[in-house]
């Protein structure tokens, strides 16, 4: 993957993009910590294109694009409104986590997904997992301004995602795997905000998700915690249109979840 294309956004900034395959348009959208040319993201991306015509993004504040002094969930969904016109006026989503949280916005804002999945929503709909702390959004924005963003990534992973703080001190040492975390750190208030009050252990509102009619394949990893099933299993109760599967060997794996992804976004 060489060069890249970019599209201008409703307030100006550019959203650079990668497109290659051909068939229906396939919009990939990154959850915390991805980027267009993390290596797995490329991966999916290049399983994925002898089937559809993907377009693989960097959101804003990541990788080549390019960002705004100050931060709102509507201007990521104009990011992905670009994208949907630069492709034709329509497309599939494949949404990986928060990712795919901000496509269903998108979906509900009005922008025209014909079909979405969306792989592992990391809703929090009871107490039965890990929640964050209720200063978690002020501290973790308080980080990134800081511009340490091996403490935001630490912070995020630990209090955020309930990760081990001994699993984070061994990511920190595989310096490859952590310079590609560190270097969209920066982005991850941007994913607190788009899951809003979804993560704090209530269950999830009707609105939006049950004024979406956009047919979405809802998917979590059978190796996932429950909680993560519950919240797959919450979304999906509300969507009108929604189908629900379980990859009994996977967590959060890309690869299989774009193989199942693939097969329920119809050509």
């Amino acid at each position: 993957m060489s060069g890249y294309r970019a599209v201008r956004s409703a307030d100006g900034t550019a959203i650079a993009y990668d497109c290659a395959g051909d068939g229906p348009a396939l919009i990939l959208v990154g959850g915390a910590f991805s980027f267009r040319r993390y290596k797995t993201w490329v991966q999916l991306f290049e399983l994925l294109a002898p089937r559809f015509r993907v377009i693989s993004y960097d959101r804003r504040g990541r990788g080549d694009s390019g960002d705004a002094l100050t931060y709102a969930v509507e201007r990521e969904i104009d990011d992905l409104y670009a994208l949907v016109q630069a492709a034709g006026g329509s497309a599939h989503t494949f949404g990986m986590s928060s990712g795919g949280v901000l496509a269903l916005r998108a979906a509900a804002a009005g922008v025209p997904i014909d079909r979405a999945v969306v792989y592992q929503p990391p809703f929090s709909v009871d107490a039965s997992g890990h929640l964050p702390a209720p200063d978690f959004g002020p501290r973790l924005r308080a980080l990134a301004a800081s511009r340490n963003r091996g403490a935001t990534a630490g912070y995020f992973m630990r209090e955020g995602m309930g990760v081990p703080r001994a699993l984070v001190g061994l990511l920190r040492v595989v310096r490859p795997i952590w310079r590609d975390l560190e270097a969209v750190a920066h982005t991850l208030p941007y994913d607190y905000a788009v899951m809003g009050a979804t993560v704090h252990g209530k269950p999830l509102t009707r609105e939006p998700w049950a004024s979406i009619a956009t047919p979405t394949l809802v998917i979590d990893g059978g190796k996932s915690p429950a909680s993560l099933r519950l919240a797959a299993d919450a979304l999906a109760g509300l969507m009108p249109n929604a189908e629900r599967l379980t990859l009994a060997r996977q967590s959060h794996n890309l690869d299989e979840a774009a193989r199942a992804g693939a097969g329920g976004v119809p050509t």
